[in-house]
């Protein structure tokens, strides 16, 4: 018989995505790897907690760090052993990037992506396309001018407002 102290108690698996909720994203550490969404799920298989990632694309060199960082987490936290399963598909997208995420993007000072429309097709384009205006993250104007194509790493632009005449990064859609 399960009595109402016990029913309190969080599961195992809660335990670990309230753990996963504070291992920070080594290349955007403003954000969590729940907040990106990479995080998909967690599950128990026996004495084993399976936590199942999906990166943010297949190339992404933070992909060992960050498998290295949740395994800690989850045996560091005493709820271990614990088995990672990298899964490609779907893809991950920046529309996982929960609001709270988005949030805390602006308040670091990187403007978040915008949200992709599911059944909006995307030509192959060989000409430059036209990118909506991006907010500044500090003023809010979107006044603003992309610098670069590329930021500190491949997934953001550098861009400057025209207003505040700051510079910032946008998380880039994908």
């Amino acid at each position: 018989m399960v009595n109402a102290a016990q029913r309190a108690q969080p599961t195992r698996v809660q335990r670990a995505w309230d753990v996963l909720a504070g291992v920070l994203d080594p290349e955007v550490p403003a954000l969590s790897l729940c907040d990106l969404g990479i995080v998909r799920d967690v599950r128990e298989d026996g004495e084993t907690l399976e936590v199942v990632l999906t990166p943010t694309y297949s190339g992404c060199p933070a992909t060992e760090v960050i498998e290295r960082s949740v395994a800690e987490a989850v045996e560091g936290a005493g709820l271990g052993p614990v088995r990672l399963k990298l899964q490609r598909a779907p893809a991950w997208t920046t529309d996982w990037i929960g609001e709270d995420g988005r949030r805390k993007l602006r308040e670091y000072g990187i403007a978040p992506p915008g949200h992709l429309a599911a059944d909006a097709a995307v030509p192959i384009r060989l000409v430059p396309r036209r990118i909506a205006p991006v907010a500044c993250p500090r003023c809010g104007s979107t006044h603003t001018e992309q610098l670069s194509a590329f930021g500190a790493t491949a997934c953001k632009s550098l861009h400057r407002c025209l207003d505040c005449r700051e510079p910032f990064e946008h998380f880039k859609p994908i």
